[in-house]
């Protein structure tokens, strides 16, 4: 509205509009993707296919890698990034033979993972989506 020729005037907004929360903090943050990778390994650390890709003894710093970088990719903290550079997925699992049977085995064990969460929708699709893509991304040998 306006008065005698001055600048309009709009009423104050008592309450801060609500920013989007972004998937990391709408699926609850840092516990759910530790959850996520802790169930991913341990289904990994039985799997005659996929541990021998797995050159550490102890499973512990590639679940810590997996999970900065899906904190980081859903909208968490930069900490994977900040460490490790750029995540040239790719270029890190090209020393490894990713085949039909490899991205199987990690896709059964990535499904249980996301499954475990019992994440509502559509962040469990979303989720799932992303993660059967990057499976069929990696593969690099017929």
């Amino acid at each position: 509205m306006t008065v005698s020729g001055e600048l309009p005037v709009t009423p104050a907004r008592k309450d801060p509009v609500p920013e989007e929360a972004s998937f990391f903090v709408a699926v609850g943050g840092e516990p759910t993707f530790r959850r996520l990778v802790d169930a991913f390994y341990a289904g990994v650390a039985a799997d005659p296919i996929l541990r021998p890709m797995y050159p550490e003894e102890d499973l512990g710093p590639a679940a810590d890698r997996l999970t900065l970088f899906l904190m980081q990719y859903w909208g968490g903290p930069n900490t994977y990034s900040a460490s490790r550079g750029h995540p040239r997925l790719r270029m890190r699992h090209a020393p490894y033979r990713v085949g039909a049977a490899e991205r199987d085995a990690w896709l059964l064990h990535m499904r249980n993972a996301v499954d475990s969460l019992g994440l509502p929708e559509p962040h469990r699709s979303a989720l799932w989506e992303y993660l059967e893509r990057a499976a069929y991304f990696m593969v690099n040998t017929d």
